[in-house]
């Protein structure tokens, strides 16, 4: 992988002040997809990713909040239980056909390319 080929990111955070959440929130809505409140998933190089990252660190307070980022592996399996929280329209699920008696559907999540 180039430093400018655009992959898969999860990005996370645990923001102890509501005003400094809030920023944080209203920034990465811009920058990926809501899986829920305050996870995302953003499609980005590794540099945007490291450029969105000290973005990040400028918004929170690094002493109590904690942002974490991992890279979304190519063959992500993931299995969803309750609400989505994905925007109506939005289509980043299929499923995973299953053998009989050995194992139950899995609900794979892929994130399409615009």
């Amino acid at each position: 992988m180039s430093l400018h080929d655009p992959v898969r990111w999860v990005v996370c955070y645990d923001i102890r002040d509501a005003r400094r959440g809030l920023r944080v929130l209203r920034f990465m809505k811009d920058q990926g997809l809501p899986l829920q409140y305050s996870v995302f998933v953003v499609e980005a190089s590794a540099a945007r990713m490291h450029q969105l990252l000290r973005e990040l660190e400028a918004l929170i307070a690094p002493g109590v909040d904690d942002v974490r980022a991992y890279r979304w592996p190519e063959h992500a399996e993931a299995h969803e239980f309750g609400c989505p929280r994905v925007p109506d329209g939005i289509v980043i699920r299929s499923c995973d056909p299953a053998p009989p008696l050995t194992r139950p559907r899995a609900r794979v999540v892929a994130i399409p390319v615009a």
